[in-house]
């Protein structure tokens, strides 16, 4: 605690005030439990000293600059346009953690209320809010909201839906009164859709399905949409932004709320975070959404001016009212994918999702032609891809590493019986030079 700045004699002062003898005495730590020797510490070093060290320390990671990388699951290496740590650096940015005295922040209420206007444009829905935490957990609080909005309890989920996820949903149902989560299974990487007629009735609330899915498939939204509104159901579909600059929009399908991952427009990878998950719906439900909703209004002056609206947060209202508890602000991450989709616009994203579609297309063909290499699944995909491997996936990722090649994710870490599959995730950035590199090293596994 030397960091508090207080002298001797405040400390004195303070244990008289409650009646302690000393500040062990405060802390009542019986015997048995103290160290009672000094911490087992190397020696003080000076800030170039450890400046050294830490980078030295830094040098074992492996990461996207040292490091040819075709991971995907989630998290995913697209190109940042300078513009975007150049603005997000700004002090009056980076230092804003959270707007308690919202009206004040003028300035960082409008970076919100811009963002939500470009979600709801990039997702072709009518209103959206901001600060979740990263895609799984909106997801999550997608089932909470059809949850509250139907007044029904069960939530079906497809198993193409990303694992992490799955269980973050699950995780957040689990101390709900009256709440069921039932997995639909899958049929050749997509969807199982008799399976979904099978089970879809008056009880359920929503089903959530990806966009394209886990496993880099696209589902067959339309059909999804048809089954599940028939029954008065709601339609939650996790998106990829980038991919929404070629594939149809949550809106164009009907769906009712649209969620995903904004990490791959402008936030880097970073190890795993901080992330930003966003939230898109219909204006029927505004009064649901989770998080924050930034509006713009006009003071008593008439001037323009942004506030924080119809606060539904248990800070803000009763909390069996509340209808999330989301503290945390994103607003950074926010800041950025707003930044990001400003600086590329409308037919910059376009050319960014054509890239990743040709790219990753002519990826899967030439692996496939390798011998002992071949693709499970035949439908449409994006930028995401399966293959299946001539011997256990770990082992080939071991191998293909040595060359300094991610060479994608092991499936069997997910499902035992799809231990001998890839995962492997082509983008904008990689050039014809990385995925010769690939495929030689991948030809050289077998």
């Amino acid at each position: 605690m030397e960091y508090i700045p207080k002298t001797p004699e405040e400390e004195k002062e303070m244990l008289e005030a409650i009646d302690a003898a000393s500040f062990d005495a405060l802390l009542e730590i019986p015997a048995e439990f103290r160290l009672n020797r000094a911490l087992d510490l190397p020696a003080p070093l000076s800030q170039m000293a450890l400046k050294r060290e830490m980078s030295a320390l830094s040098r074992k990671n492996r990461d996207t600059a040292t490091t040819l990388s075709f991971l995907g699951g989630g998290s995913y290496d697209h190109f940042i346009p300078g513009t975007v740590d150049h603005v997000i650096g700004r002090s009056e940015f980076y230092t804003a953690y959270t707007p308690y005295q919202a009206e004040l922040s003028q300035g960082l209420l409008q970076t919100i209320y811009e963002y939500q206007t470009m979600i709801c444009q990039l997702t072709d829905m009518e209103v959206s809010g901001a600060s979740l935490y990263d895609g799984a957990s909106a997801l999550a609080e997608a089932a909470l909201m059809a949850i509250r909005f139907t007044k029904r309890g069960k939530i079906l989920v497809a198993k193409s839906v990303h694992p992490h996820h799955r269980e973050v949903i699950k995780t957040y149902l689990s101390g709900l009164p009256g709440a069921v989560v039932e997995e639909i299974p899958l049929e050749a990487g997509t969807l199982e859709i008799p399976s979904l007629e099978a089970r879809m009735d008056d009880t359920v609330a929503a089903l959530l399905m990806q966009y394209p899915n886990f496993y880099g498939q696209l589902e067959n939204a339309e059909a999804l949409e048809g089954i599940v509104h028939a029954q008065g159901g709601l339609l939650v579909m996790g998106v990829d932004p980038i991919s929404l600059g070629v594939l149809k929009t949550p809106g164009e399908f009907n769906a009712d709320i649209a969620v995903g991952e904004g990490q791959a427009m402008g936030n880097p990878q970073s190890f795993g975070g901080p992330y930003m998950g966003f939230f898109a719906t219909r204006k029927k439900m505004i009064r649901q959404l989770p998080g924050r909703i930034v509006g713009a209004t006009t003071d008593v002056r008439g001037r323009a001016g942004f506030c924080l609206t119809l606060q539904t947060r248990e800070q803000h209202i009763k909390r069996e009212r509340a209808t999330s508890n989301i503290c945390t602000n994103q607003a950074l991450n926010a800041l950025a994918a707003s930044v990001y989709l400003a600086t590329v616009g409308k037919n910059g994203l376009r050319a960014v999702a054509s890239l990743c579609l040709e790219k990753s297309h002519a990826a899967q063909a030439r692996i496939t032609a390798l011998p002992g290499f071949s693709t499970p699944f035949d439908g449409p995909f994006f930028k995401e891809f399966v293959v299946k491997t001539p011997k256990a996936a770990a082992d080939i990722l071991d191998d293909v590493l040595k060359a300094d090649i991610f060479a994608g994710i092991d499936l069997g870490i997910y499902d035992p019986q799809l231990a001998d599959h890839l995962l492997i995730c082509v983008t904008e950035k990689h050039e014809t030079s990385d995925l010769d590199r690939l495929v030689a090293a991948l030809s050289s596994t077998v």
